[in-house]
């Protein structure tokens, strides 16, 4: 069985920078073990980070989200300590918005049986990307977002995703 885990946007400026909220510090322990279990299995692990220029506030999303953050090379646009040793080798994508395409293609090629999710923000980039993975990247894989290893500044928010998901024949673990 083919397993992939994606561990979205786990960056400093979500954690406890610009964009950070109280909880998202907890989830690391969470997360790490996930990838050593991941990885324990000879299963594939990838990482996305969410990456914007000095131009931010002129995009489209810096419009609705007035607030710099992930600003490629910064401090804050690094993963997480309790994860940045843990990357290796493992493919990075860097998107440009809350979804990646080219993470959707890489799933598309890749025969995967699960697919898991894991990360910030819960309803927002892990939500998109589950969206990708399950609507046209792999639609008869088995995506699954892990509870214990996401969240949102929003948890009423972050529970209406998970029921759009759930909707969708995703599975909240």
């Amino acid at each position: 069985m083919q397993r992939l885990l994606v561990v979205v946007d786990y960056q400093n400026d979500f954690v406890d920078g610009a964009l950070g909220f109280k909880g998202a510090e907890k989830i690391a322990p969470r997360i790490v073990e996930l990838i050593k279990e991941f990885r324990a299995n000879n299963d594939e692990v990838v990482f996305t980070y969410d990456t914007h220029d000095a131009d931010y506030m002129n995009t489209n999303e810096g419009k609705y989200l007035p607030a710099p953050h992930c600003i490629e090379g910064t401090e804050g646009w690094q993963l997480h300590p309790s994860i940045r040793d843990l990357v290796g080798s493992s493919k990075v994508f860097i998107k440009h918005d809350f979804g990646s395409k080219e993470l959707g293609h890489y799933i598309e090629q890749g025969n995967y049986d699960e697919i898991y999710l894991c990360g910030l923000v819960s309803d927002i980039c892990v939500f998109s990307n589950a969206i990708i993975a399950k609507s046209s990247a792999s639609p008869y894989a088995k995506v699954k977002v892990v509870r214990d290893a996401t969240s949102s500044f929003d948890l009423d928010m972050q529970e209406k995703a998970f029921d759009v998901l759930k909707h969708l024949h995703m599975e909240i673990i």
